[in-house]
């Protein structure tokens, strides 16, 4: 079939009424303006004058009347539909979103810097759909769904529009919340308007492609209802969504459905990731090395810089776990000091500057007694010390007593390298970290301040997660105390004794003394280091890592290898 006739029938199915009704009134408006011809012909006719008038006008009056009948019929009828289908019950239902060619969405894949494994399995889908002939060859089947996975800012949606644009075809793009109201069934109607609009455009154009973002909105587990209606709400959009993925095999339309979700895979519900609805999953993880500096090289290139100052290959390596969206956020905020600090083109002092401020804070106009300066410059000399001596992992980039953020200071210690999975002597190093704070305190004042909580809360909570659920208490429990906790609070049977949370929490507590007496005399070994350290940060505000690196190069002190 020709894509004219295809056309042809499309805008047919889709605007028949008003083709009909336009057609009808067309009609009407030929005969009317015939009837007055022949009114005005039989005038000019007439013997007697009262005869002929009589004849003349007595069919324009009946037909006039029945037209004009007709026209305040669907007038009527027009305005009836009009307030009751469009602005009355049924228009929750309606799915407003606009459709979006392939090709003018212009994101190629050129523009998706990095994640090459995830671009490698889209580029698959996409030659999937634009040759089902060789495919359907071999008797095989077109992928229905694919399920992009990751952290928040990696470049999913963008990697969906990716997609469209090399397919070229439309997009309907959506967010899961967008089918959830207080309703009942009209999350469902929406999904049902949705995929009818995604048929009708897979037609008429040979495919469609809907995007529905943080589809964990609309696609989280299934659970009985407690009885406000809310998770009935929820229980019937998601059936219905199951219903139209699976209604796609009626018809062999090119309909790719694609869902995109910040949450892990088992949150979802098991009938949405069965084979033959969200066939293929793509992982979209945070960028490597090689793809930061792709990534740097991407975004200043839209701004302008000085190259001999700007070294991107450094900007790479000490912005471990920056997200895409993070990249570009910092080379927005150095664009914006730049000019601010009235400079033609962007330094690495400007980059620096909005990497901290995105980090740590913006400054706060907070004036510190001399007291308060002391307290919180012995407290982050504590965190410096004890990561630069027990963590080769980490570097200690900046120390700050200047207040950013919710806090009165800041340490900041970015991880050198990419760290995919942490072992326990990594975890015991955080505990460690966060608990030298608290003992530098206790060793210079003999008392410890308020500031030490958001630490302690880091340090117990990691110790918790290492009994609790990784097995690395000394009573030698194992197992992910956790889950079975879980279980219980939702209405199970009792599953853990609590003879054995006794067990677990004692480990906790032996895991955090164990880290605070290795951190305490370690400190109380380096107090002219720690003394001399609070003494800068009192006299300068905040140390940068060359002065950092200088003041433990001049008391012979070096990081440990990795």
């Amino acid at each position: 079939m020709s894509l004219e006739w295809r056309k042809i029938r499309f805008y047919w199915k889709l605007y028949w009424i008003r083709i009909l009704l336009i057609t009808g009134m067309t009609f009407l408006g030929v005969s009317l303006i015939f009837l007055i011809i022949r009114g005005i012909r039989a005038w000019n006719e007439v013997e007697s004058y009262l005869r002929q008038t009589q004849l003349a006008v007595l069919p324009l009056q009946i037909y006039s009347q029945i037209v004009m009948g007709i026209i305040w019929g669907v007038v009527y009828v027009f305005m009836w539909y009009w307030l009751l289908y469009k602005r009355g019950g049924q228009a929750f239902t309606q799915v407003a979103k606009k459709t979006i060619r392939g090709e003018d969405l212009k994101v190629t894949w050129n523009d998706v810097i990095g994640m090459d494994e995830a671009k490698q399995e889209a580029l698959e889908v996409v030659r999937l759909i634009k040759d089902r002939a060789e495919l359907q060859r071999i008797g095989g089947k077109i992928l229905r769904g694919i399920l992009m996975l990751g952290p928040p800012g990696c470049g999913k949606t963008y990697l969906a529009k990716a997609i469209a644009t090399e397919a070229n075809m439309p997009f309907i793009a959506m967010s899961g919340s967008e089918f959830v109201e207080m309703f009942v069934g009209v999350g469902a109607g929406r999904i049902r308007s949705l995929f009818k609009k995604a048929r009708q455009l897979a037609e008429l154009h040979g495919g469609c492609i809907i995007f529905i973002d943080e589809i964990d909105a609309v696609g989280a587990q299934r659970a009985p209802d407690v009885g406000f209606g809310g998770q009935t709400e929820t229980n019937t959009t998601l059936n219905q969504l199951l219903v139209e993925m699976d209604g796609l095999k009626e018809k062999d339309l090119n309909i790719v459905i694609i869902g995109a979700t910040n949450m892990p895979e088992y949150f979802l519900d098991a009938a949405l990731l069965r084979p033959g609805r969200f066939d293929r999953k793509i992982y979209v993880d945070k960028p490597n090395l090689q793809d930061r500096e792709k990534l740097f090289n991407y975004y200043l290139s839209k701004v302008i810089y000085d190259p001999d100052d700007v070294k991107i290959d450094r900007l790479a390596r000490i912005t471990v776990g920056n997200s895409p969206a993070d990249i570009a956020n910092i080379v927005r905020e150095a664009a914006l000091i730049a000019v601010r600090n009235r400079r033609t083109a962007i330094t690495m002092k400007d980059i620096d500057e909005a990497r901290e401020r995105i980090a740590l804070g913006i400054k706060r106009r907070i004036n510190l007694t001399e007291k308060e300066k002391w307290q919180v410059a012995y407290h982050e000399a504590g965190h410096a010390i004890i990561t630069y001596l027990l963590v080769p992992t980490k570097d200690v980039f900046k120390i700050t007593i200047t207040p950013r953020g919710h806090t009165g200071g800041a340490t900041w210690v970015p991880e050198r390298e990419e760290i995919l999975i942490e072992d326990q002597r990594q975890l015991l190093n955080e505990i460690k970290i966060s608990l030298g704070s608290y003992a530098a305190e206790r060793i210079k004042f003999g008392f410890n301040t308020a500031g030490v909580g958001g630490d302690f809360a880091n340090a117990l909570y990691t110790a918790h997660n290492m009994v609790w659920r990784m097995g690395m208490g000394k009573s030698g429990l194992i197992g992910d105390f956790h889950a079975l906790d879980f279980y219980r609070r939702i209405g199970g049977n009792v599953l853990i004794s609590e003879e054995i949370k006794t067990r677990l929490d004692n480990d906790v507590q032996e895991i955090m003394q164990n880290c605070l007496q290795e951190v305490t005399e370690l400190l109380k070994k380096e107090m002219p280091l720690l003394e001399r350290l609070a003494k800068e940060l009192v006299l300068k505000g905040e140390l940068n890592y060359d002065e950092i690196e200088a003041i433990f190069k001049e008391f012979g002190k070096s990081r440990p290898a990795a």
